[in-house]
């Protein structure tokens, strides 16, 4: 008989109780939710890119291994054949040097016009908002608009240009604008620097507006003409917003395309031509679609490999300023 003063050997002291949630995981819970939140908002655009981008991409670098008509799937494997054609074709190197053409007339005659400008309408003057709506206006009209326009503008005989430079007595200037082979190429890019150039010159107005007065009066105080204040302290604080103007301009130049198709469709005989416009050639309307793939791949590549040298040896500086600023204000 068990005595009911003896403590029960089965049984021993009371269970500590668990100890309380600590901040740590509160704010553990907390910056998994957070996790949670940003992966939740990032996977719609991670979809669309994998759709609309990537796959695509692929599928391109797939079908240029094939000769394909772009009806069922791709099965009559053909290896590099379509790359060996691409390289030994007249029609697509003489496009990689019009691309080549547009890129240097850009960098030397397009820029510095807009930033001419951009310079001139960032100074006091009457009437320069209005300039600036004029100036950009241009860049809101789509592409096939401007062609149409421009395709009227220019048209042999009685077209305005033609009929302007008979008015002054320059009609021997006039003729075939978009017809001449020696003359398309520089008509296209009057018209490409008068659909264009106001975008870079928002830009550079942009750049030029968060320019410091200060630093601009402080060099008037210490005897510095206008040029030299454009050189010595406008033009190195405006090179992140004109790197990044010519890294627009070089990729706007490799696919080209909507202006040339509404003016020309890349004639006459191929002489305004882009690869963008041989694309579509080979790939709408001659249904070489193989063929056409391997000319996306190769207008990739080119985008791709400027893209990533110029952002290593270019913006290098540029994205590193921006980190170093991002970790600062964290901090």
């Amino acid at each position: 008989m068990t005595s009911t003063f003896l403590p029960d050997r089965r049984t021993g002291p009371a269970d500590p109780p668990p100890p309380a949630a600590g901040p740590d995981r509160g704010r553990a819970r907390r910056r998994a939710a957070h996790w949670l939140t940003a992966v939740g908002f990032q996977i719609p655009a991670l979809v669309l890119f994998l759709v609309l981008v990537l796959l695509p991409i692929l599928f391109a670098l797939y079908t240029a291994f094939f000769r394909w008509g772009g009806f069922g799937m791709p099965s009559d494997y053909i290896g590099t054949e379509n790359f060996s054609r691409l390289f030994a074709d007249p029609v697509f190197l003489g496009d990689l040097w019009r691309c080549l053409l547009l890129v240097v007339l850009s960098l030397a005659l397009q820029l510095p016009f807009a930033l001419a400008m951009a310079v001139l309408l960032n100074q006091r003057m009457r009437g320069r908002a209005v300039y600036r709506m004029l100036f950009f206006a241009p860049y809101v009209l789509s592409e096939a608009i401007t062609g149409v326009l421009f395709s009227m503008i220019f048209a042999p005989g009685d077209g305005l240009a033609d009929q302007v430079l008979g008015r002054v007595g320059l009609e021997g200037l006039g003729g075939e604008w978009f017809a001449d082979p020696s003359m398309v190429m520089a008509t296209l890019f009057l018209v490409m620097t008068w659909k264009y150039f106001g975008f870079h010159m928002m830009l550079y107005l942009a750049g030029l507006q968060s320019i410091p007065k200060e630093l601009n009066e402080a060099a008037l105080i210490d005897g510095a003409n206008a040029w030299q204040r454009l050189r010595g302290v406008t033009l190195p604080l405006l090179a992140p917003t004109l790197r990044i103007s010519v890294f627009l301009s070089v990729i706007g130049a490799i696919q080209l395309f909507d202006l040339v198709w509404v003016i020309t469709q890349g004639g006459p005989d191929h002489h305004s031509e882009t690869m963008a416009v041989t694309l579509f050639q080979f790939g709408f309307k001659r249904y070489q679609v193989g063929y056409a793939s391997a000319i996306s791949v190769v207008m990739f590549g080119i985008s791709l490999v400027f893209a990533l040298a110029y952002q290593r040896f270019v913006l290098r500086r540029d994205l590193q300023g921006a980190t170093t600023t991002m970790r600062g204000g964290g901090t």
